[in-house]
């Protein structure tokens, strides 16, 4: 099996290819983590193709070499969606992996090249099932410190993270 990821890039939604393996992944991603967490309403896994499309996010990819499967190089291992808060904070909205690139470091790809892309004043907030081991411990070796847990809807604890404004490199922590 391929090991390794191909360069992160911007990706564009109007892209009838591109919007469907977004989709995809996040949905292949999302049952993971309600499996992890418990908990099976996660919003995303609902949500249709146009309503992703719609969402006001700017999107990153990172581009797989190829797997056993037989995926074509360039084929999409994961994505990250993000947007800019009124406050001047980073929200990161989702950040999905395809199972099939699991534990190969493409979250942390993705999660370098946002803090390499985003300017180190701007803090940057994210929140996941607070159940969902794999992702708070991806967020901590960030240097995320985890705020406080919140029920959105009855039967979901998720986990919220910050992220200061960091000094020196853009590139923040260096995490593999």
């Amino acid at each position: 099996m391929a090991t390794t990821t191909g360069p992160v890039r911007p990706l564009d939604l109007g892209h009838d290819a591109t919007a469907a393996a977004v989709h995809r992944i996040g949905r292949a991603a999302y049952a993971v983590e309600a499996e992890l967490i418990g908990f099976d309403g996660i919003p995303a896994l609902r949500e249709s193709l146009a309503e992703l499309r719609e969402r006001p996010l700017r999107w990153l990819g990172a581009a797989g070499t190829g797997d056993e499967a037989g995926a074509e190089d360039g084929s999409l291992a994961g994505f990250l969606a993000w947007e800019r808060e009124p406050d001047g904070s980073v929200c990161v909205d989702r950040l999905c992996v395809d199972p099939a690139w699991f534990r190969r470091g493409v979250a942390s790809l993705l999660l370098r090249a946002l803090l390499a892309e985003v300017p180190a004043e701007w803090p940057v907030t994210v929140s996941t099932g607070a159940a969902n081991a794999p992702a708070v411990a991806l967020y901590e070796r960030f240097g995320f410190v985890r705020g406080a847990d919140f029920s959105p809807v009855p039967g979901l604890v998720m986990a919220s993270f910050a992220l200061a404004p960091r000094t020196g490199a853009a590139g923040g922590a260096a995490v593999g």
